[in-house]
């Protein structure tokens, strides 16, 4: 614990590129469970006017590090993947993957609840998700996340931590929510593309 408040201060003096940092080595998969939020409700609370600056140098270098991950299991391939999902836990976030898609990206990138969201990234990089949809689901997520702790830190300061805690459920319940809403327009936009298919080949 020592060990983790003397990073977070040295971190905290480098303001939003020590956030970025932490971000890129967080979603790039080294376990900095919760550290990313930390540091970022930490910034806004001690340096307000860099707050929303903050939030995106942690949307952005979550951005990267997601993509780090996404890049290799797509190189790896199947290969790669089936080691990644070797254990119990890896089998069940592979078999959701498959059933939800990127959907299992969105909700753990989205919730400041500790989710895992390293099998669904190295899922959608293995399988060969578009780069675009990979990218935009990330970005859409992180940026609902980061943008609203830095809100959070600017108005209820240290005690946003606290108010995290007390509202935790809430907080899961709006990340599903959101989560089905997204799959409810991704059905639509499905159902959309493939109308315009089939009428396209009707057409020919």
């Amino acid at each position: 614990m020592a060990g983790w408040n003397h990073l977070v201060r040295a971190l905290l003096l480098w303001g939003p590129q020590g956030l970025f940092l932490l971000a890129v080595l967080d979603s790039a998969g080294v376990p900095v469970v919760g550290g990313v939020d930390a540091l970022l409700i930490a910034i806004a609370v001690d340096k307000p006017s860099q707050a929303y600056v903050a939030a995106i140098c942690a949307i952005i270098g979550s951005l990267a590090g997601s993509l780090i991950l996404f890049s290799i299991a797509r190189k790896g391939g199947e290969v790669l993947l089936q080691k990644q999902i070797a254990s119990r836990q890896g089998k069940r976030l592979h078999s959701w993957f498959e059933r939800y898609g990127l959907i299992t990206v969105f909700v753990p990138a989205l919730s400041p609840l500790p989710l895992p969201m390293k099998i669904p990234v190295f899922c959608a990089g293995a399988l060969e998700v578009r780069w675009s949809y990979f990218i935009s689901v990330v970005a859409a997520a992180r940026s609902i996340r980061y943008f609203a702790l830095a809100y959070l830190g600017l108005h209820y300061g240290p005690q946003t931590f606290q108010f995290l805690k007390i509202h935790a459920i809430g907080v899961a319940g709006f990340a599903i929510a959101l989560a089905i809403l997204a799959i409810i327009v991704l059905q639509l936009a499905a159902r959309r593309n493939a109308g315009r298919s089939k009428a396209a080949i009707l057409s020919k």
